[in-house]
């Protein structure tokens, strides 16, 4: 019997490139489509993201796979994985799909500009400080490309990050992962929002003192929240949450009305309509201080349109949201 030669890593990655390269009928639809669900672990997660019926999804990513003659993902109760012959797709679809997108910047550079498009996550307080002067120094450096701004709190954005919906975000305190590539931008002062006409003497505020009084703060797991937890439990101390709800601007609101108070960066405050009706305290013993940086997906290349707005964060974020 004629024995089968060994197996050949590098050889299998190499057909299944030219599976992408020469096979007709596979397009570039499916492949995103793939890439998506392959990320997310789940044909639900991803049909959301993507905008399409999951039952047409799951059927371009069947049609995929008997089109490669090989199982991609390996469905489950919880979601699905990959096979090897998924997570050898993934790696090269990746690249399939970047070159794509790399060769449209190409050709636009023949009209003599990029014309690239990037999607920009940034936090409601830094959003009213940052989006326009961003704006103007992107129309400025790309004329041709597309730029896209959307706000949300610090959790929501590294989710979307993750899943591609974002391919810039700024975040407050990011943990640490592999998925991510972290930039940081600058520290900002976390400070005790009262209402004004309470009249409260703008005296230092004891981080200690924060447990006794009603706290209006994000759901977990809010980067702010979790910080403010974090330190108080440090001192053997529990927050008393009298609201949580999500959204800077529902939060000041409900301080102005007399719910409670609030733990926010001053810049947020500074920033806010009719700010005068807020008194900023300073935290002290210990202070607390929230890094914002910028983040990006690691598992996908960077067209050169998102490299150059990258750059245009880094460079501008602690000029202007310092002020």
């Amino acid at each position: 019997m004629r024995r089968l030669p060994p197996y050949n890593k590098d050889e299998y990655r190499s057909s299944c490139y030219s599976i992408l390269l020469y096979h007709k009928s596979m397009d570039l639809k499916q492949l995103s489509y793939f890439v998506r669900v392959a990320e997310l672990g789940s044909f639900s997660r991803a049909a959301d993201v993507i905008n399409i019926a999951q039952p047409a999804l799951s059927r371009q990513i069947r049609l995929l796979e008997v089109e490669l003659r090989q199982n991609l993902l390996v469905r489950n109760g919880r979601g699905v994985t990959l096979s090897e012959a998924g997570k050898v797709l993934l790696e090269h679809s990746r690249g399939v799909l970047h070159q794509v997108e790399r060769l449209r910047e190409e050709l636009s550079r023949v009209r003599g500009a990029l014309a690239g498009s990037v999607v920009v996550g940034l936090p409601p307080s830094v959003a009213k400080v940052l989006t326009v002067p961003l704006t103007r120094a992107f129309r400025v450096a790309l004329p041709e490309a597309t730029l896209a701004i959307t706000e949300g709190l610090s959790s929501a954005m590294q989710s979307s990050l993750l899943s591609g919906r974002l391919d810039i975000a700024l975040l407050y305190n990011p943990l640490p992962m592999p998925e991510l590539t972290i930039h940081p931008l600058l520290d900002e002062e976390l400070v005790l929002v009262t209402r004004a006409s309470d009249g409260a003497p703008q005296r230092p505020v004891a981080l200690a003192e924060l447990a006794g009084l009603p706290l209006i703060i994000p759901s977990r797991p809010n980067a702010i929240r979790m910080q403010v937890e974090m330190a108080l439990m440090h001192l053997g101390r529990q927050p008393r949450v009298a609201i949580e709800i999500d959204g800077v601007a529902a939060i000041l609101e409900l301080v102005a009305d007399g719910a409670g108070v609030a733990v926010l960066p001053r810049n947020a405050v500074r920033t806010a309509p009719q700010a005068e009706r807020f008194l900023t305290r300073q935290l002290i013993d210990p202070p607390l201080v929230t890094q914002l940086a910028v983040a990006v997906n690691s598992h996908r290349p960077a067209t050169d349109t998102q490299k150059a707005m990258l750059e245009l964060v880094l460079r501008m974020g602690p000029e202007v949201i310092g002020r």
